[in-house]
Parts: C-alpha cells; structure tokens; sequence
C-alpha cells in the first residue's frame, strides 16, 4: 500500500512537471497547492499577453519568458483567450520573485482579487475563482500593488481552469511572433472566366473613424506578382506602398541574378524606390503621404507583357486631397509574360506591439479592363485568413459585405467571427464618372 501511494505521489508530481516545462496543457488534472481549484490549460504571456497603457512597454516587458522587467504599478497587462462555455472560471498564474516579495491585483470580468508572489522559483499561485457569463473571448488583467524589491514578479503564464474550460479554449500556443501580429485576411476577388486578359485593376479603399492603427497595412490591389495599398508606418509617417517581387525566390535581394531582377521603369515625384527582402524579394516603391481615415481613396493597376519575356507593372493613386491621379511607380519584371492575375486586398497587422488592438478598412467598387477594352464590374469575393486564423492561434478575423461594400477586420480580439472560404456578393452600382 505505501509503494502504491509512492508512486501515485511520484506520477502526480510528473504531471505537475511536464505542465510547468512546457507551458500548456490540454484538459490535464493538476493542482496548484493541495486543496486549490484544478487547472486545465497556461496560457503562455510570451504570446498572448500586451500591455495595454505603454505601447513601447510591450517591447521592453514581454518576451520569450512573459512578462518581466516592470516595476511601476502603472503598467497593466492584459492576457487572452477565447472560450465556447460559460461558468465557473479558476484563475492562477505561474511565476517567481528574484527581488523580494510582491502583492498583486488580478481583475476578471470586474471583479478583483489580490495575490502574493515571493518564491524565486517558478510558482503555481492560485488568485481565486471567477465566472464567464458570455462565450468568446475574455481577459485576465495584471498590475502591481506593492514590492518590495526593485522588480515586479516575472509572470511566465496564466492558468485557467473550471466549468468553463471544459470546451475548446483558444490562444496562440507557438509562433508567438505571427500570434502577437495577430491573423490576416484576404478578399479574394472573383473574376468571371468571360473577362479575359485584365490589364487594370481599380479599386477604393476607406478606413472607418479610429481604425487606421499603427501597424496597419490596408493593401488595396493585389496581384499574382506583387501588391499595392496603404499602411500606418509610425505615429508621424504614413504610406502608399507599391511592391513587385522577383522571380527569383529569395528573401535576400542581395543574391538576386542581374537578369532576375526587378528594373524600374519611372516613378512619380517624391516617390522612393529600392529593394525588399525578408517576405521574398523584388522592387518596392511608397509615396510619403498622410491619408486620413473616413477618407476614399483610389488605386489604379496595370499589368501588360512586353512581348520579350517580361511584363510591366504601373501602380497610380489618386487621393481627393490631390485632386488628381498621381504615379506610384512602374516595375519591369523579367522571366514573366502575363496580364494581372489573381486579384485580391488583404488587411494585416505588421506591428507586433498593436495586435490587441482592433482595425478594419472598407473596399469598394472594383472594376477590371481588359484587353479587349472592355470593363466588367467584380462583385464576388471569397473571404480567406492565413495560417494563424487557420491554425487556431487567434480567432479575431472577419470579413464580408457591409453597405455595399466588402469589408475586413482584424486583431482585437472580437468574438464574432467570419467562416473562412466564405462567399460574398455586393450590388453593381455605376462606375465612376472622375
């Protein structure tokens, strides 16, 4: 009977270790102190966890351990995750002091309680129980009540449990870069197999009030070979961006074949031109320009071959500020004869310190000329997310049809959210008359 117990002890104590070493645990039975409520997922703070009064403390606070290295009881941080049940909630986060002892406040749904952290060892340290009332997404906020050495605890995760994690529980449980970036969506514009070779893509794109975030880049015309929108680049900088890949597959520009390289045809005035890398390789141009949201602006493509195994693409913008159309940049890219194809905009956040922050963009009246000189009107998109929605990391994406127009919207961890692979159609209102 003592060798059973022994080994019982020893089994339960392997279960506690392998949760604290890896971080996450799908339904496991473990107990932070004997008699404390049960435990069932860690939600790792590296991933799933921003500070959300000091936009630069996300930098300086949250890493690959979680959260470390803050010691003012202004900073709050907020952690979350998604869940399908309500009920009861138990909340525990696993940390150490390496600085004395500290008092904190945890707050759920309203409702606070305070913990104590001295260990300077990891630490499974149990805040108390709660209750969800409504399925979706949810946060556990942290902030510092007291210490009494220079830092805060180091918080590696927050642990849930309860009646209300009995179902699915969504958070980003690895490639914490693309969870803190948050999911991207496509519109993927459908083009009838009548239309022909497209030589121009028209497209207008409006930013409601409040949503042109940091980070943002609302891409506007996207085809086979390269894109064409606009992002928020800092507080004070904003652009129009043009880019056109190489055919050569290489996320260094540096090792690109002279005859594989993008060649610059012209640019407009004030424009910048030069190399990109990192997310393949190519040609890339942007316009400096402060565009406003609740704002419409105009984006014109072209793509036409050469006849000499290449093919020229030529961006323009047309901004009502300006009053006119204004050339972005024309790109030769070699080794390619085709007219535009794939045809889509796509919404994404490239600013890991701003993916707790919601952002959508509106896109309208989309129009093809082809090379026949015929117009045709495209109002059937198919709305689509990237690995990180497909994955499950994060679950904040939509897209559809509002007013006429389609939309997408992303980060912020909103609950409703839109099939992927999903259908839309608008109305076939009159082209433009500018």
């Amino acid at each position: 009977m003592k060798g059973t117990k022994q080994l019982q002890s020893f089994l339960l104590l392997i279960s506690v270790f392998s949760l604290l070493s890896t971080g996450i645990s799908c339904q496991s039975s473990l107990r932070s102190d004997a008699g404390n409520p049960q435990f069932s997922y860690a939600i790792p703070c590296e991933g799933n966890c921003w500070v959300v009064n000091d936009l630069k403390g996300n930098e300086k606070m949250i890493n690959e351990n979680g959260i470390q290295n803050w010691n003012s009881n202004e900073s709050v941080f907020r952690v979350y995750f998604k869940v399908e049940k309500t009920g009861s909630l138990n909340i525990g986060i696993l940390a150490k002091s390496l600085s004395g002892s500290s008092k904190l406040k945890v707050t759920f749904n309203n409702l606070s309680r305070e913990a104590s952290v001295s260990k300077a060892t990891l630490d499974t340290v149990f805040v108390g129980e709660f209750n969800i009332e409504s399925p979706g997404y949810q946060f556990v906020e942290i902030q510092g009540l007291d210490k009494s050495g220079e830092f805060f605890p180091e918080i590696e995760s927050v642990l849930i449990g309860g009646n209300a994690t009995v179902g699915k529980v969504y958070f980003a449980r690895d490639d914490f870069y693309w969870g803190r970036r948050g999911p991207s969506v496509h519109l993927n514009f459908q083009v009838p197999e009548s239309a022909g070779n497209v030589v121009y893509f028209y497209n207008e794109i409006t930013i409601p009030e409040n949503n042109d975030v940091l980070g943002s880049y609302f891409m506007a015309n996207g085809f086979g070979q390269g894109y064409f929108g606009m992002q928020v680049n800092s507080p004070t900088e904003r652009r129009i961006l043009f880019s056109v890949w190489s055919p050569c597959e290489t996320d260094n520009p540096g090792v690109i074949p002279e005859d594989f390289k993008i060649k610059l045809l012209k640019k407009g005035e004030e424009v910048y031109t030069g190399e990109f890398g990192n997310e393949g390789s190519g040609g890339q141009s942007f316009l400096k320009f402060d565009w406003k949201a609740g704002t419409t602006y105009r984006f014109l493509l072209k793509g036409l071959p050469t006849g000499n195994d290449a093919t020229d693409f030529t961006a323009w913008f047309f901004a009502p500020e300006i009053g006119k159309w204004k050339l972005i940049a024309s790109f030769r890219r070699p080794k390619t004869e085709t007219y535009l194809t794939h045809l889509y905009s796509f919404l994404e956040n490239f600013y890991t310190e701003t993916g707790n922050v919601e952002r959508r963009g509106l896109y309208s009246n989309q129009w093809i000329y082809n090379s026949e000189n015929k117009l045709v009107e495209l109002t059937k998109i198919k709305f689509t997310a990237d690995a990180t929605a497909r994955k499950e990391s994060r679950m904040d994406y939509a897209g559809g049809l509002e007013n006429n127009s389609f939309f997408l919207k992303n980060c912020g961890f909103f609950s409703e959210t839109t099939p992927i692979d999903s259908y839309f159609e608008r109305q076939e209102p009159e082209f433009p008359s500018y």
